[in-house]
C-alpha cells in the first residue's frame, strides 16, 4: 500500500556540486591529539533528493555562487542547474528539508521560493539568537540566506519540529545536534535498504569510525552522542546505508548498488538496481 510506512520505498539521489582541498588540522577538532600527519584532505559538497510514492523531497539546497566564492570553494555545477538536470523544478514546489542552516545547506533557498520547508526548531531558535553573530558561528552562514529562511517562516512556509518528525510514510527527519544545535539527519527506506542521509552529523566516514569530531561544533558532547546514535542505528539494523555529508568517497561507495548517469550523481534504491 503506497501510504503504508512498512512497505513504502523511495529512491535517493546523492548529487555532488562542489569541492575544495584543505588540511586535516582544519577539518578535525584538536587534530594534534590524534598524532596523525597533517595531510591534505578533500571535502566534497552534496545535495540530496528523495523521490517515490508520489513525493519529491529536496534535502538541503547547497551553497550559492556568492557563498562559495566568499570561501574559495570550487563549484562543479550550480545547484539550481543540478536540480534541473535531475528534473526538479521550483514551480512544482518540492518539499525542502533543511538539515541545518550553514551556507552550504541553505544557499539556494530562494530558488525554491514556493516550497514548504522543514527544519528543527532548535536550529531556527539558535540562528535568531544573540549567539548567531559570534565569530565561531557566524563564519558558517550568509546573512542574506538566513534572512531568506526567516522570510519563509514569516510567510508560513516553514514547519519547525522537535526531536523527530515523519515527513512521508517511512521517511523520518531526526534531530541530532552537535555540529549545530538543530543538526538533523534523514532516514529513508529504499529497495536497497534503509538510507541515512547524515548530512553534517557525519562529515567523513572516518569521523565516526575513529571518533574524531569535526572542527566546527556547537556542542561537543552532543556531537559524540550523535556518533553513538548513528552507530546504534547501524548495529540494530535500523539503517543499512550511511551517507556522509562531505566525504569524497561517498559516490564510489554507492555506485555498486545505484545508477550513475553522470560523475556527479548516484541514485540508489531502484528495484531494478537491487536485482541486477
Amino acid at each position: 500500500m503506497a501510504n503504508d510506512p512498512a512497505t513504502a520505498q523511495y529512491e535517493v539521489s546523492i548529487a555532488r556540486y562542489g569541492t575544495r582541498v584543505g588540511r586535516r588540522s582544519e577539518v578535525y577538532l584538536n587534530h594534534a591529539l590524534y598524532h596523525e600527519p597533517d595531510d591534505d584532505i578533500r571535502m566534497d559538497y552534496f545535495v540530496w533528493l528523495v523521490r517515490g510514492e508520489g513525493v519529491e523531497i529536496v534535502v538541503d539546497t547547497g551553497y550559492s555562487i556568492a557563498g562559495g566564492e566568499n570561501r574559495g570553494r570550487t563549484l562543479l555545477m550550480n545547484p539550481p542547474e543540478l536540480f534541473a538536470s535531475l528534473g526538479v523544478h521550483p514551480e512544482n514546489a518540492p518539499l525542502v528539508l533543511i538539515t541545518h542552516a550553514h551556507y552550504d545547506h541553505i544557499g539556494n533557498l530562494a530558488h525554491f521560493g514556493e516550497s514548504p520547508i522543514v527544519i528543527a526548531r532548535k536550529e531556527l531558535e539558535f540562528w535568531s539568537s544573540r549567539h548567531a553573530q559570534r565569530v565561531q558561528f557566524h563564519h558558517s552562514v550568509e546573512d542574506v540566506e538566513l534572512a531568506e529562511l526567516f522570510a519563509a517562516v514569516d510567510a508560513g512556509r516553514v514547519t519547525a519540529f522537535d526531536e523527530r518528525i515523519e515527513i512521508a510514510p517511512g521517511i523520518e527527519m531526526i534531530e541530532i545536534g552537535g555540529h549545530t544545535p538543530g543538526q538533523s539527519v534523514v532516514r529513508v527506506p529504499t529497495a536497497a535498504g534503509v538510507v541515512l542521509l547524515a548530512s553534517d552529523a557525519i562529515h567523513y566516514y572516518e569521523e565516526y569510525e575513529k571518533d574524531m569530531p569535526f572542527s566546527s561544533v556547537a556542542e561537543l558532547v552532543a556531537m559524540y552522542e550523535g556518533f553513538d546514535r548513528i552507530r546504534a542505528m547501524l548495529e540494530a539494523g535500523e539503517v543499512d546505508h550511511l551517507v556522509a555529508g562531505h566525504d569524497p568517497a561517498t559516490l564510489e561507495r554507492f555506485r555498486a548498488i545505484g545508477r550513475s548517469d553522470s560523475d556527479l550523481v548516484v541514485t540508489i534504491g531502484e528495484p531494478a538496481m537491487v536485482n541486477r
